[in-house]
């Protein structure tokens, strides 16, 4: 059980801090062109016949996201205005999910259709669990256990889904020439590393999974 949580803790700050070291050394690096996060976004999506979609700034770092309900793409101050390396890549990767909307692409649709239901099974899985270990009820646990399936679904989808908007991005650069190829090879860092974070949760997922069947067997 323990040897579960010490695994789960280091898988997740060894993602944080590559994501963060990555981030950091490349928003050090201006591209030659000196074109913001915000510009190279909006380039993406005219490029992809896209002009709906409006394109804000949002206090915080790395709190960068596009956001299907309002059809905005929101950059952190270290991506909005920035003409970094890594400010390009992260914007570039938050437009190729507005990409993906446009276009219809099924598995984030997909993941859009479960985020609700997801969000319930989250707290709903280990409230029964709880539940089940407090009145050592076999059923309950395994109840709650199935709810917590339905997250690592969630989170398995969720990986198709950040892979392509970051190929769709790094395409899009070479393509377009916004990057030279140096430039571009830094791109590819960053996006791997904030790749990783997501891998990192289904593996975290994974091995809550394997604590949550030990609970359950010393309940049978």
């Amino acid at each position: 059980m323990y040897l579960f949580l010490i695994l789960s803790i280091v898988i997740t700050l060894a993602a944080q801090i590559a994501v963060k070291s990555a981030f950091k050394k490349y928003s050090a690096v201006r591209n030659e062109r000196g074109i913001t996060g915000a510009e190279a976004a909006r380039q993406m999506l005219l490029d992809h016949g896209i002009t709906n979609v409006a394109i804000e700034p949002i206090p915080g770092s790395l709190t960068d996201h596009y956001d299907p309900t309002a059809n905005v793409i929101r950059l952190s101050e270290d991506v909005y205005a920035k003409d970094s390396v890594a400010a390009v890549g992260v914007a570039m990767h938050e437009a190729g999910h507005a990409v993906q909307y446009a276009e219809g692409y099924k598995p984030v649709l997909l993941r859009n259709a479960i985020v609700k239901s997801t969000n319930i099974s989250s707290w709903v899985s280990y409230l029964l669990v709880l539940a089940g270990v407090i009145f050592s009820s076999y059923n309950l646990i395994t109840v709650g256990i199935w709810f917590f399936c339905v997250v690592i679904f969630f989170q398995i989808v969720t990986l198709p889904v950040e892979f392509n908007a970051s190929g769709r991005a790094v395409r899009t650069l070479a393509e377009g020439g916004i990057l030279n190829a140096g430039e571009q090879e830094g791109v590819k860092k960053v996006l791997r590393a904030a790749a990783m974070t997501y891998v990192a949760a289904v593996a975290v997922s994974l091995l809550n999974l394997m604590r949550l069947l030990l609970i359950r067997g010393r309940r049978r």
